[in-house]
């Protein structure tokens, strides 16, 4: 029997992770989990790291898809946080944010690891960006990371 699974270290591995600004007090966060375990567990160097900022979730996708169209990257974290309100808002960027990350990934061909919370508070949030929920944004990073290998080991 042969299993494919991809392990961790990439150190060779071109990675572009972007991110939404609206609610950058937890983005941040995410981010800084995303950066420490590419560069420690995925033995990544800071020139094969890309940051691309964009305003809110709903813009991820085109700016992910251009970032996927440019054939410089082996895969994509996408960070973001959308916060749930009073309105039905949240549910129509949250599916459109997911949908459209997905369809990148199909279209390119391209791993897109997605570390965008959809949470019911602020507390939640600040819980999965580093507290007690550990950290989104490691957590997506983690997944690139494996699906560069797999992706590799696939040709």
């Amino acid at each position: 029997m042969k299993i494919i699974e991809g392990g961790l270290a990439a150190p060779h591995a071109k990675i572009a992770i972007v991110i939404s600004r609206f609610n950058s007090f937890i983005n941040e966060q995410l981010l800084a989990g995303a950066i420490d375990t590419l560069k420690r567990t995925g033995q990544i160097s800071d020139d094969n790291i890309t940051v691309v900022r964009v305003p809110g979730a709903v813009e991820l996708p085109l700016i992910t898809k251009r970032v996927a169209a440019s054939n410089k990257f082996d895969a994509i974290v996408a960070l973001g946080c959308v916060i749930r309100g009073g309105t039905p808002h949240f549910e129509l960027v949250i599916n459109e944010c997911n949908k459209g990350l997905a369809q990148v990934s199909l279209d390119y061909s391209i791993p897109v690891a997605f570390g965008v919370l959809s949470t019911d508070s602020i507390d939640q949030a600040i819980e999965r960006a580093g507290t007690k929920m550990g950290n989104k944004g490691s957590e997506a990073a983690l997944s690139a990371l494996e699906m560069v290998n797999v992706m590799a080991e696939l040709g």
